[in-house]
């Protein structure tokens, strides 16, 4: 915590007393880092239509890159890790499974975000030079996809 506090600018004390211990501020920052939400706005009808359009033409958010980054350094600590999977089924595949429904919901909400997620880490790693059709033809597929895999 002292670090932490160190880094920021700010006493010990003051961390422990708006966030109780380092766990607690850590779920705080998952929490913050994203809207998990989005995913669940609208009809599912529309999900992979609306999750490709915004892969491929909304301006990339740097705080996206950055939890993702917090999520991956997480895997290495045990407690981190254990938070993670808390937090992300309580607050992201528990929402998501029920929003999308039915027995296996389960698996097709893991297979829908592990696909985003790659798409995502996939735009970060390589350029961005598609061409306008290709771009188009690129949101018409993965809509493709990502609808199935709901759907199925």
């Amino acid at each position: 915590m002292r670090d932490i506090a160190r880094d920021v600018g700010v006493d010990a004390a003051l961390i422990s007393r708006y966030f109780g211990s380092k766990e607690e501020l850590f779920t705080t920052v998952l929490n913050a880092a994203s809207d998990k939400t989005r995913l669940m706005e609208g009809d599912r009808k529309g999900f992979g239509r609306r999750m490709a359009h915004e892969a491929l033409y909304q301006e990339k958010d740097a705080g996206q890159l950055e939890h993702m980054l917090i999520l991956l350094r997480s895997i290495g600590s045990t407690k981190a890790s254990e938070l993670v999977q808390r937090n992300g089924q309580d607050r992201f595949f528990g929402p998501f499974e029920t929003w999308v429904g039915g027995s296996d919901a389960c698996v097709k909400t893991r297979l829908a975000a592990g696909f985003m997620m790659g798409m995502s880490i996939g735009g970060e790693l390589c350029p961005d030079n598609l061409t306008p059709d290709q771009r188009e033809e690129m949101r018409d597929r993965m809509a493709v996809i990502l609808q199935q895999m709901i759907d199925a």
